[in-house]
This record gives C-alpha cells, sequence and structure tokens, in this order.
C-alpha cells in the first residue's frame, strides 16, 4: 500500500478489519488488492459496507436478508466474486 493515503482512506482500511472470519475473507483481499485503485463510487461502497454491524453483514453476505440499497448489494456480490470467482 502507497503512504500517499488520505486520512478517509486510512479510516476505511482500518474499519474493514472485523476479527469476524466469514467477514474477512470478503473485506481482507479487496483492501490488499482492490481498495485503493477503484474508484471513488466503489469506495464509497465499501465505506458504507464498513460502517454496518457485522450480524447485518453477516446476514447480506450469507443472502440471509438484503441490504438496505440495491448498490450495496450489487457490491456485496461483487466482493464476493473476488473471492470465489
Amino acid at each position: 500500500m502507497s503512504e500517499e493515503l488520505t486520512l478517509e482512506e486510512r479510516k476505511v482500511i482500518y474499519r474493514a478489519r472485523r476479527g469476524l472470519k466469514e467477514i474477512d475473507v470478503y473485506f481482507d483481499p479487496y483492501v490488499k488488492q482492490h481498495y485503493l485503485q477503484a474508484d471513488a463510487f466503489e469506495k464509497e461502497m465499501f465505506a458504507e459496507l464498513v460502517e454496518q454491524e457485522d450480524p447485518d453483514l453477516l446476514d447480506w453476505f450469507m443472502e440471509v436478508s438484503e441490504p438496505p440499497r440495491p448498490e450495496l448489494k450489487t457490491f456485496i456480490l461483487k466482493l464476493k466474486h473476488y473471492v470465489h470467482g
């Protein structure tokens, strides 16, 4: 990662560390391989995701329930694609 991170990027990267294996399996690879190169909209979607509570994230990733916005669902599918191909 670059040493030229913005304060917002640093905050998002820090908040992405969850300690919940089921979420970290998606967040960690994204942060390491895609986040810093992502466009502004994608960074916004990821920032919104990392602000959510773990039980909600788990339900959304496991497709038990739907996120409140369709853009988040689309982004979650993208994260899952990065990991599972």
